[in-house]
């Protein structure tokens, strides 16, 4: 079931270079062929923006259900690191997607560890092909990993 449809205007510049503009804000945002696909890497490649959804979607979603569950609870201060790997084979995808999370507070505070099943659960995340490797290390304030 599709529930909500937005527009993605996309105009193709020349020289490898995008521009593509969000249709109900009017936001434009540009893109260039990474260095290692016959671009300059001036800007986002195409499959840097997977890796970006892939890490806003992360922490939009936290905030979303913290917001619900746990008002208390800010999330101002939250990191998120996503490392993007490209096969080295054909045909050429986004084999990797490494993402680690920095919770602004103790373990303590989420013993459950509910926040770590949130942050699995965001939709890019479960777009994403089984085939991308898509782990996720999680780090608290008073540790260095889990």
């Amino acid at each position: 079931m599709i529930t909500l449809m937005v527009q993605i205007d996309i105009s193709y510049e020349g020289d490898l270079h995008c521009s593509a503009t969000h249709v109900p804000s009017n936001s434009i945002l540009t893109t260039d062929a990474p260095v290692d696909n016959h671009g300059k890497g001036e800007t986002f490649s195409p499959t840097d923006l997977v890796a970006t959804a892939l890490g806003t979607c992360i922490a939009t979603t936290l905030d979303i259900y913290n917001r619900r569950t746990r008002p208390d609870l800010s999330l101002v201060g939250l990191k998120i690191t996503v490392q993007k790997e490209m096969s080295t084979t054909a045909p050429r995808k986004i084999a990797r997607l490494s993402t680690e999370i920095w919770f602004p507070f103790s373990k303590t505070t989420d013993p459950e560890r509910i926040l770590e099943r949130v942050a699995l659960s965001c939709p890019v995340h479960n777009s994403l092909c089984e085939k991308v490797d898509k782990p996720i290390v999680f780090h608290y304030r008073d540790e260095t990993s889990s």
